[in-house]
């Protein structure tokens, strides 16, 4: 790990750098090389450490390996995204649950009356899940991409459709679908224009 100075504001090192932001890139195309359940759930134990507030930790993985789970899924998916998401090594609906209050007793003990906050606010708790579940995505794209692999995230799809095929019955929300895997040689376009910071960070 390179030693934070003046000259070097950074303490990751410049390899860790590119690999985590400069060189990695949303994949459209992979190789046939596959992505274990196991690796997946690597990446997750190491971005749960991520913050969230009150430490609800509401994101949710839902692993979809089998080729019957990809043939529910594909309907559900736009048509531009359909085809890579059927062909994918591995395929990740991100969801955020809704009654992560329940487990805040265990993850926020300090505060004994915080599950309390959220009991009967179901709009509260929906937006809270949405908004830390997104933060904790986050996390899960750096994560892939620390594992070595890229991740390939998706809007584009039925929410509600996703929701009742995979989720019926309990409190998850789809929130993105993500491919993975070792990306193609032609897996996605040239690096696209990022702000400058003069036009991001204001300091007053």
């Amino acid at each position: 790990m390179t030693s934070l100075t003046l000259e070097t504001p950074l303490a990751l090192s410049e390899d860790a750098q590119n690999l985590l932001f400069r060189e990695a890139r949303t994949a459209n195309k992979f190789t046939d090389e596959p992505v274990s359940t196991e690796t997946i759930e690597a990446i997750y134990e190491l971005v749960k450490f991520g913050p969230t507030a009150m430490n609800n930790q509401p994101l949710r993985l839902l692993l979809v390996q089998s080729d019957e789970g990809r043939a529910r899924l594909a309907p559900h998916m736009s048509e531009g995204n359909r085809a890579k998401t059927t062909s994918a090594p591995a395929v990740a609906i991100l969801a955020a649950d809704t009654d992560f209050h329940d487990h805040l007793p265990q993850h926020f003990p300090h505060f004994p009356e915080a599950r309390d906050m959220f009991v009967g606010k179901d709009e509260f708790r929906k937006d809270q899940a949405a908004f830390n579940a997104t933060l904790q995505i986050g996390y899960f794209i750096v994560g892939v991409r620390a594992a070595g692999l890229a991740a390939g995230p998706m809007g584009g799809f039925d929410r509600e459709g996703v929701d009742k095929e995979f989720f019926g019955g309990n409190a998850w929300k789809s929130q993105l679908v993500v491919n993975i895997g070792h990306p193609a040689s032609d897996a996605w376009l040239g690096r696209l224009p990022r702000l400058a910071v003069r036009d991001a960070v204001a300091v007053v």
